[in-house]
């Protein structure tokens, strides 16, 4: 094992690892290469949370921090850094639909994290329940009632309360790792 030993900014020696630098930012903390190094190895499912804006309009992000939080009651999460341009609307409003991406929907992941004018263009989506922007040919989607925001830092953690939704049809699982989309490999 080639690991480096150095201490956080500030603080003695400690005997922590140093993780390699990052390729995007060589000259990063070692606290944030740590971070980013690690959650690039994390395998994530891929998942696009809508809302509409203040003004009605349709908005829209793709994530890979969605999780389960419990069944009873049905509660999910998602995190969001509060700089987001999709964060104000997710700030005031009550609803958003949770969108599960297959394979299949690869392109729609890239169209929803690309710019924010050409999210909604085109006809890869329709309105649902409570005039929410629902996307089509996903493999599954949730409508629920923002029950929660909690600030931590720069970021947020939003927890949605499941109130309904419908599935698509079935496909091979789209999942994030090493900033790539991916497909998964063999089943064992």
């Amino acid at each position: 094992m080639n690991e480096r030993i150095t201490a956080p900014a500030g603080l003695p020696s400690a005997g922590l690892p140093h993780a390699p630098a990052l390729d995007t930012d060589p000259n990063a903390p070692g606290d944030l290469a740590a971070f980013k190094n690690a959650f690039r190895r994390h395998a994530a499912g891929v998942a696009v949370v809508t809302a509409l804006d203040a003004q009605g309009k349709p908005v829209g992000f793709t994530a890979t921090s969605l999780a389960s939080m419990s069944a009873v009651p049905p509660l999910a999460t998602f995190n969001m850094a509060k700089s987001a341009s999709s964060w104000p609307a997710i700030n005031e409003t009550e609803r958003v639909v949770i969108h599960l991406l297959g394979l299949r929907n690869r392109t729609l992941a890239e169209r929803l994290a690309g710019p924010n004018a050409e999210r909604f263009v085109g006809d890869h989506w329709r309105v649902g329940p409570y005039g929410l922007p629902v996307l089509n040919n996903v493999t599954s989607w949730m409508v629920g009632r923002i029950v929660e925001r909690v600030t931590v830092h720069n970021s947020a953690v939003v927890v949605v309360q499941i109130e309904g939704g419908g599935l698509g049809d079935d496909d091979e699982a789209l999942i994030y790792h090493e900033r790539q989309y991916r497909a998964l490999g063999e089943t064992l």
